[in-house]
């Protein structure tokens, strides 16, 4: 397989798109993730990993909000990973991420990840190459072993968002006031710094066992869409089965 090159993936819904039409399937989709997410819970074989990575302004929180939102709070949970703090410096990269696994009958969210260790770390020039090659087949063991050893599923999701449409996004946080909160001048300034993530990101993306799905967010409805079917054709193929009494 050759790399990986984003620059030739649209970021844009397909022709035809009805956005009305997708908005309504989404809900559809969202409502039967979670009927499957109550029988993942009950039978307690299984457990999802997804992971949300992308440029600020990407949709991660929205996506999440839309595609789990028919779910329990209880055997589902979302992490946002932010700097690590002191104690997290302090141990190697995987050790805050490894004890926030799923468990099997839930779904975890990553918001952010594991591979802003390859990326941000990477892009500043934190790491050297031999370090990102290390952590890279780090990352790859780790999501191999939550496989094979705790039957959970890892659905990684590029959010692949243009420059163009990313550009609108921060300058809303600007323009409206009800977004006001969002905005972070750190955001302009990573946004400088585009071209370097995109080349870590696909690399990133070439060197990782486990496939990563890009998803096309500079439509809020299509992104909903898409990574919500994604989802669900993923809960389906576990083929769960409500728990019985045995007569």
């Amino acid at each position: 397989m050759g790399k990986i090159k984003l620059a030739d993936i649209s970021t844009t819904p397909p022709k035809g798109y009805d956005k009305k039409k997708y908005k309504k399937e989404q809900n559809e989709m969202a409502k039967e993730i979670g009927k499957l997410h109550e029988i993942m819970f009950a039978e307690g074989k299984n457990s999802l990993l997804v992971v949300l990575q992308g440029m600020d302004s990407s949709g991660k929180d929205g996506a999440t909000r839309e595609t789990f939102k028919y779910c329990s709070p209880n055997g589902i949970k979302a992490t946002s990973f932010k700097k690590p703090t002191d104690e997290e410096f302090a141990h190697d990269f995987l050790w805050r991420v490894h004890k926030l696994a799923p468990a099997k009958g839930t779904i975890r969210v990553f918001i952010r990840s594991h591979y802003e260790d390859i990326l941000i770390q990477r892009v500043h020039k934190w790491i050297n190459e031999e370090h990102v090659t290390k952590r890279i087949n780090a990352i790859n063991a780790w999501e191999d072993l939550l496989q094979f050893d705790n039957n959970t599923t890892v659905l990684k999701f590029y959010m692949h968002l243009s420059e163009e449409r990313q550009l609108e996004k921060l300058q809303e946080r600007i323009d409206d006031p009800e977004k006001n909160w969002k905005h972070n001048d750190g955001d302009w300034e990573e946004r400088k710094l585009w071209d370097k993530y995109r080349d870590a990101y696909e690399d990133a993306i070439d060197r990782s066992i486990v496939p990563w799905v890009i998803a096309p967010v500079d439509s809020r409805t299509y992104r909903n869409w898409f990574i919500t079917k994604k989802v669900l054709e993923t809960m389906r193929a576990m083929k769960m089965e409500l728990p019985k009494i045995e007569k």
